[in-house]
């Protein structure tokens, strides 16, 4: 169906693309991903057309239709139904010349090939995508231009959906969606019948969705077969074997080089020597697998409070005079994990406002730890980040008074060492743009973390490192997010935000999805089984448990390294004395030499018995991580 051969783009003198080539299936349902800046965008417009290859073609089925989202959204008077009821281009004009046509045999032709592409349940389609993506009745009735624009660029998912291309052609298609549009989304496009590319950061959708990875990596794709999980096993099967040939390589160099140093100089052995020579040149050296060292996340832990953080007592919480929430009856303690739940709309990040003490209480208590720091991130603080300064900048003027080693040492947190700290925020990727976002809301340790959709500009390997973070994070987390994976990892405790209030979920995420793929009402959590009940409480109390007893011997750990420097250093001045009594310092210095190998051995003992403390909490946090 799609064939990209010896595809290659440079732009500004930098090689984008370079020979990437593939050959997908008909109807195959393809995850394209790569890091962030790797030039997945760019291959997706090559294929579309929008964009042009300096070298290589596209090949596909002639007529094939592509569809394929624009990057304005749409506008004007028409409202959602009609906009995406219009996106059927050959329904629209065969509508307009069933009422026009004298010909009663064209006539017939018209009205046959309705039917075939059923024209008459166009309508019911168009309703159910638009619902399925946020959009109640009334909501599709209004004019487009009574929307912002991530609510419009919905209406633009919807219309592409709708228009069922034969290419179907999806990039990031979940970024302005929330958690219950995601799921509806994911559920859509399983049942999609067409070949498919979309790119995506959401491990879910390319574990259920896709069945084939086209990963691109330094300008070239490889293609694997099956979801991430099957890609990911694939690819460190690949980098291990990898590792192993570059390994043997440098052996072989190594040995090349030998021969040729001993033998060059000999009359009887300098042509073979010459050989070997020319042998090494040829040999092509194969790259390291390295891990990108920029992918960083390390939230400092905060002082330790006494429990609850914050309490609210049928508190209400809104906007002017209006309240959006009420009869809130809420507890955070310092090791809560809870994820907020529900649509767009119904008051998420008003509830996060209120936790963050953004939003006063309109009624009722709301009562909190007058010591307690808070870190709220929002996507508005990535986008109002000054592009013409630099995160050192950023960092210094935002921890004022703080040492430059300080200042550096939170940026390191994130991976901003060296020059990537000097580098202008608007030559950061938006994924780097997030982590700075983060680094700068806890420069003071918070001891709640309030995230809302911090996964936006991440790619998979950052969510990942993401995920590690929170959960070594030893504070409270609220999240916000349409990343099922990471609420799945991060999660103790579901909050459906709906219906003007907030309420415990007690049932899994499998449970919700179910429920709102289903288009279920309810708010209570009823919707989900006694045994799905019971499992997700015990599955989010073992992850407590687990985390809780993981930050316990991260603790330990910490402690014995602290030891073992301290047992280190008092034995280097110990030695210092034996050996240059002259330099040694004032608590040494006056020992005789059998006073100051007891003292040696004392501090040999010490630090054997830190380190076997270090080796024994390490190895159960291994096994516990």
């Amino acid at each position: 169906m799609l064939n990209l051969n010896g595809i290659t783009v440079r732009l500004g003198g930098r090689t984008i693309l370079d020979r990437a080539t593939a050959a997908l299936p008909t109807r195959a349902r393809v995850g394209l991903i790569g890091r962030n800046g790797a030039g997945k965008s760019t291959l997706m417009k090559v294929i579309c057309g929008l964009g042009d290859a300096d070298e290589g073609t596209v090949e596909m089925p002639k007529g094939a239709k592509i569809g394929y989202i624009a990057q304005e959204a749409p506008s004007g008077t028409a409202t959602p139904f009609e906009t995406v009821l219009d996106a059927d281009l050959e329904r629209k004009a065969l509508l307009e010349e069933s009422e026009t046509e004298q010909d009663l045999d064209r006539l017939g032709e018209v009205h046959e090939r309705l039917i075939a592409i059923d024209a008459y349940g166009a309508p019911a389609r168009a309703a159910r995508i638009l619902v399925g993506l946020g959009f109640d009745e009334e909501m599709q009735g209004r004019p487009l231009d009574s929307y912002s624009g991530g609510w419009k660029m919905r209406v633009a998912l919807a219309a592409l959906l709708f228009s069922g291309p034969d290419l179907l052609m999806l990039d990031e298609p979940s970024n302005h969606l929330d958690l219950e549009a995601t799921m509806w989304l994911e559920n859509f496009l399983k049942g999609y019948r067409a070949t498919m590319v979309v790119i995506s950061h959401e491990r879910d959708l390319l574990n259920n969705v896709v069945d084939y990875i086209l990963h691109l990596e330094n300008g070239t794709t490889t293609l694997y077969a099956g979801g991430y999980d099957s890609f990911e096993r694939q690819r460190a099967e690949r980098l291990a074997q990898l590792e192993s040939a570059r390994a043997s390589q440098a052996k072989q160099r190594e040995k090349l080089q030998d021969y040729i140093a001993r033998n060059s100089a000999r009359a009887s052995t300098a042509k073979q020597a010459q050989s070997r020579a020319k042998a090494l040149a040829r040999m092509q050296p194969i790259a390291s697998a390295a891990e990108d060292p920029t992918l960083s996340f390390n939230f400092p832990d905060p002082s330790e409070l006494r429990p609850p953080l914050v309490t609210l007592d049928m508190a209400a919480v809104g906007y002017a005079e209006t309240p959006i929430l009420q009869r809130l009856n809420f507890r955070l303690d310092p090791d809560d994990r809870v994820a907020l739940l529900g649509r767009n709309g119904n008051g998420k990040t008003t509830l996060a406002r209120l936790l963050a003490a953004q939003l006063p209480a309109m009624d009722g208590e709301m009562t909190s730890s007058g010591k307690m720091k808070v870190g709220y991130f929002t996507q508005y603080q990535v986008e109002e980040l000054d592009t013409s300064d630099t995160p050192l900048e950023h960092m210094t003027r935002i921890m004022k008074g703080m040492s430059p080693g300080a200042v550096r040492a939170q940026l390191g947190r994130f991976g901003f060492s060296g020059d990537k700290a000097l580098t202008k925020v608007g030559k950061l990727s938006g994924g780097e743009r997030a982590r700075l976002a983060l680094a700068l809301i806890t420069r003071e340790a918070p001891h709640m973390l309030i995230l809302d959709e911090p996964t936006n500009h991440l790619d998979v390997d950052s969510r990942e490192a993401l995920v590690q973070a929170l959960n070594d994070y030893s504070g409270a987390v609220v999240l916000v997010s349409h990343d099922r994976h990471m609420l799945e990892l991060t999660a103790d405790r579901l909050v459906l935000v709906d219906n003007g209030t907030a309420t415990e979920y007690s049932g899994s995420l499998d449970d919700y999805t179910e429920m709102v793929l289903k288009g279920s009402g309810s708010s209570s959590g009823d919707a989900a089984s006694g045994g799905g009940k019971n499992k997700s409480k015990q599955d989010r109390k073992a992850a407590a448990e687990l985390r809780e007893k993981s930050q316990g011997l991260k603790k330990a750990v910490q402690a014995a390294e602290r030891e073992m420097a301290m047992f280190s250093a008092i034995r280097g001045e110990i030695d210092l004395a034996m050996f240059d009594p002259k330099s040694a310092g004032a608590a040494y210095a006056k020992l005789t030499m059998s006073e100051l190998m007891k003292k040696r051995a004392e501090a040999e003992a010490g630090l054997a018995a830190a380190e076997a403390v270090w080796v024994e909490a390490s190895e159960v946090l291994e096994k516990a991580s």
